[in-house]
C-alpha cells in the first residue's frame, strides 16, 4: 500500500512542468512574432520609400532619365504595413476570440503587403505618367524600364509580418494579454489600499468615502 502511494506522487509534478514548458514555449513564440512582425513593418515603410522602377523618355529635349518609388506605384504595402503593427500591438491585449480575429488581420495584412509588393515590380504606370509629365504630352511612355531590389525587399519583409501573424494564429491563446495583468496589479494595489486604511486618522476615512468602500469593514 505504501509503495502505490509514492508511486502516484509524482503525477501533479508532470503536470505542473507540462504547463511551465507550455508558458515557456508561448513566450518564446512571442517574442519571435514580435521581433518579426516589427522588423518586417519597419522594413516595408523604409523600402516602400525607394525607387522601384526606372527608365527615359525621348522629348524634344532630347532623353530623359525617369524614376518612381515604391509610394507612387502602389500606396498599398505601406498602409498595410501600419495596419499590421497595430495589430501586433492589439493582439497582446485582446483575448479569445478577438484575439484570434486581430491574429488573422495581421496574416492578411503580410499576405496584401507581399502581393501589393510582387505586383508593383513590373508596374509601369507610375513611369508613363512621369514620361507625361516631363515631356508635356499625354501620349509619351517610359522607355527601357528597369526594376530595382527594392519591390522584393518589401515583399521579402511582409512575409515577415505575414510569419509573424502565422505564429499568432497558432500560438496566441498561450500568450499573455496585457489587460488581464493590468486588471491584476490594479486589483492588487486595491486590496492594499483597503489594507493600510487606518479608520482612527480622517483622512483615511474619507479616501475610503471616496472610493465608494466601507471604512469600518473589517474593523
Amino acid at each position: 500500500m505504501a509503495y502505490v502511494s509514492a508511486a502516484s506522487v509524482p503525477q501533479p509534478r508532470a503536470t505542473g512542468q507540462g504547463e511551465a514548458a507550455t508558458a515557456t514555449g508561448g513566450r518564446r513564440s512571442l517574442a519571435v512574432a514580435l521581433l518579426l512582425g516589427g522588423v518586417g513593418a519597419a522594413v516595408v515603410l523604409l523600402a516602400s520609400g525607394r525607387t522601384w522602377t526606372e527608365g527615359r523618355v525621348t522629348g524634344a529635349g532630347g532623353s530623359v532619365s525617369l524614376d518612381a518609388a515604391g509610394g507612387d506605384v502602389t500606396g498599398a504595402p505601406t498602409a498595410l504595413a501600419i495596419v499590421g503593427l497595430a495589430a501586433l500591438v492589439a493582439v497582446l491585449a485582446a483575448r479569445g476570440v478577438g484575439r484570434h480575429v486581430v491574429a488573422l488581420l495581421l496574416t492578411l495584412s503580410g499576405a496584401g503587403a507581399a502581393t501589393a509588393a510582387f505586383l508593383g515590380a513590373s508596374d509601369r504606370a507610375a513611369l508613363d505618367e512621369a514620361a507625361a509629365r516631363t515631356t508635356g504630352d499625354t501620349a509619351a511612355r517610359a522607355e527601357a524600364l528597369t526594376q530595382t531590389a527594392w519591390p522584393y525587399v518589401t515583399a521579402a519583409a511582409a512575409l515577415l509580418i505575414l510569419v509573424a501573424g502565422l505564429l499568432a494564429l497558432r500560438y496566441g491563446r498561450a500568450w499573455p494579454a496585457m489587460s488581464g495583468r493590468y486588471e491584476r496589479d490594479g486589483g492588487a494595489r486595491a486590496r492594499g489600499a483597503r489594507r493600510v486604511a487606518d479608520p482612527d486618522r480622517p483622512e483615511d476615512l474619507w479616501k475610503a468615502l471616496d472610493r465608494g468602500e466601507d471604512p469600518t469593514d473589517g474593523a
